[in-house]
């Protein structure tokens, strides 16, 4: 697991320089090039949550008991985890939360027709299309969550256990809800981003990202003061 931690490590410093550098992209897009430049970077992003993703289902192979105690995280990280990992539907609220911020101080100007193009400016067809994700994801969710609490119910199966067999299919039922668990995390991420536009998924990312990386940090912070790293 410490090749994992290294992993993160890495991984999460590029995503800071990654976030930033579609922070600083032009919004909205002034021409085709930054058109093309932020989808670009967009897809960067993508790319590096899928790749993390990947290597994670690694170490999840590897050793998934020292997955869920998952020490590249904070604390406040892991008090926050559902099945070692953020919860899919907090990216709704995310988009929720965010485009009511855009939209308040701008809606003189939406009401007028003035198009903003950004999370403020979503359209009621996109709406309704992340509300009926978000109930998908939520059923999806809930299935998942029955699932490990039906793998916790049998726990004295662990204690005791005369035969190997028995443990290691248990390990392999753990690991089978963790892989669901992410493969829910970066279905949800994928699928909310392409149903906003460039502009909007920027946006977005950046929100996550900030949420994200603001954890991180606020939380490793307060493991250092009480001495906990």
């Amino acid at each position: 697991m410490t090749s994992f931690c290294r992993f993160y490590e890495t991984w999460f410093d590029q995503l800071h320089r990654l976030f930033h550098q579609l922070s600083k992209a032009p919004k909205p897009p002034t021409s085709e090039y930054d058109a093309s430049h932020l989808s670009n970077l967009v897809d960067k992003l993508m790319d590096h949550y899928a790749e993390y993703y990947r290597v994670k289902s690694e170490a999840v192979e590897r050793d998934v008991l020292a997955v869920f105690t998952a020490h590249w995280a904070s604390s406040l990280e892991r008090s926050l985890h559902w099945i070692a990992g953020w919860r899919p539907t907090t990216l709704f609220h995310l988009v929720y939360t965010e485009s009511s911020i855009l939209f308040e101080p701008r809606i003189v100007d939406i009401l007028r027709g003035i198009s903003t193009g950004d999370l403020g400016d979503i359209s009621p067809s996109q709406f309704r299309r992340v509300s009926e994700l978000q109930c998908e994801t939520v059923r999806e969710e809930n299935a998942i969550t029955d699932e490990l609490s039906e793998w916790q119910e049998g726990a004295s199966d662990l204690v005791g256990s005369s035969s190997c067999i028995n443990l290691d299919e248990k390990i392999r039922r753990l690991s089978s809800i963790v892989h669901k668990a992410d493969d829910l995390r970066l279905k949800t991420l994928r699928m909310v981003v392409e149903l906003l536009t460039p502009q909007q998924a920027a946006d977005f990312l950046i929100a996550t990202a900030e949420l994200q990386y603001g954890i991180h940090c606020w939380g490793r912070n307060q493991d250092l003061q009480r001495g906990s790293m």
